[in-house]
């Protein structure tokens, strides 16, 4: 059984006289794992993210789902993963019900499938009661909510989440957190970033540490924990990642 994600000597730059974002970089995401990926800011995260789903493309390096290269195979890629980014993605002039509709389809869904998935997420996500309203009325966590419930129409075998509950109130949190596990109950491997150290502790079991474009810890949260005396996920990142100011 492959991984779930396979990175070996991954390196990115951006153009200009920027360094380089990643930098050698290997990891590797076993199939069920809930994979935290924490570092500064800029560290490189969101730019890992956007390799790993094929939105930035690499020329130095391999990164394999599931066993397919994603620069080789990035349209059967996406119909393994699915991507809730941190800005959201979606048409804030449609409802959710359009919204999803849309999605479902360039996801190639058909129109039965589509209908139960709508049916289906709007309950999950409590949404049934906008679900013909504009995005645009909503607050920011019925927007998370919509953000989600595009990113798994499809049913994605490996789930990538950049910061999916910024913004969202307590009990907003709560129930995202608690629907990612069942997800990932289910068999959906969760690949998530996030500044929510606390939320982190409660959904990762597996996580890597990244700064300056490379991984600089990757175990159980437990056992780095264990190896560096620590009692949680915030006293871990500052004895990795140092306590200055970060830009």
């Amino acid at each position: 059984m492959p991984p779930a994600i396979h990175i070996e000597n991954l390196s990115f730059e951006y153009k200009g006289n920027a360094p380089k974002a990643v930098r050698q970089l290997s990891l590797r995401v076993e199939q069920g794992d809930r994979f935290g990926i924490f570092g500064p800011n800029g560290a490189g995260k969101t730019t890992l993210m956007n390799l790993m789903t094929g939105l930035l493309p690499y020329t130095s390096g391999s990164v394999q789902l599931l066993g397919h290269e994603v620069k080789n195979n990035k349209k059967f890629i996406n119909t393994l993963l699915g991507f809730v980014p941190q800005d959201f993605s979606f048409y804030h002039e449609l409802s959710p019900v359009e919204n999803m509709e849309f999605f479902g389809a360039w996801a190639g869904l058909h129109k039965k499938e589509i209908a139960q998935k709508i049916n289906d997420l709007l309950s999950i996500m409590s949404l049934q009661a906008v679900r013909n309203k504009p995005v645009n009325t909503f607050s920011g966590g019925m927007k998370r909510r919509v953000n989600l419930a595009i990113a798994v129409m499809h049913e994605p075998q490996i789930l990538f989440l950049d910061e999916p509950t910024v913004g969202v109130d307590v009990q907003t949190r709560h129930a995202i957190i608690h629907y990612l596990k069942t997800l990932n109950a289910n068999g959906t491997t969760l690949v998530y970033t996030s500044h929510q150290l606390k939320e982190a502790e409660d959904l990762c079991n597996k996580i890597a540490m990244i700064d300056e474009g490379r991984i600089i810890a990757s175990d159980t949260l437990n056992e780095l924990l264990k190896e560096h005396r620590q009692d949680g996920l915030e006293g871990l990142f500052l004895t990795l990642t140092g306590r200055e100011y970060r830009d």
